[in-house]
């Protein structure tokens, strides 16, 4: 096991990947969650952008994913969507969640901020990207680790 998986135990873990559950029944839209100690270049949004490529999240068929930036060592996290989401969506639409996060992660409630936010996601998106009957999970709801 990584020191990155280290960070969160198994439970909490698996708590953030029922949240991710939770918020993907109530929107066709596609959660992931990334975790690594340090952010590599410095900046939370570039790094998500490169992170988010690399685990194919460009290519739901609604661009519709969303991921959830953390490298706790550099108290640095981002949260970004794929381009269908920012053609729906108002401008400030992550601004609540952000807050949310930032709030959790500054008293050192990492699983908690995580699992709040990623439900506060999949409550927003709801709006946008409401469930099909026909719809399928296109990524996995694991954690990925850097």
């Amino acid at each position: 096991m990584s020191s990155e998986q280290d960070f969160l135990g198994p439970e909490d873990q698996q708590q953030i990947v029922a949240a991710i559950k939770q918020a993907e029944s109530k929107t066709s839209g596609e959660i992931k969650v990334h975790i690594e100690k340090y952010c590599p270049d410095g900046t939370p949004i570039e790094r998500a952008k490169v992170v988010f490529e690399q685990l194919g999240m460009q290519n739901t068929a609604l661009k519709n994913g969303v991921l959830f930036y953390l490298a706790y060592e550099d108290h640095k996290f981002a949260v970004i969507g794929d381009v269908g989401i920012y053609k729906k969506v108002p401008h400030d639409f992550w601004d609540s969640t952000k807050e949310l996060l930032r709030h959790h992660f500054s008293h050192g409630e990492f699983k908690e901020g995580l699992c709040n936010g990623i439900r506060e996601a999949g409550v927003q998106l709801k709006t946008y990207f409401p469930t099909h009957s026909d719809d399928i999970n296109e990524l996995p709801d694991d954690i990925s680790f850097g």
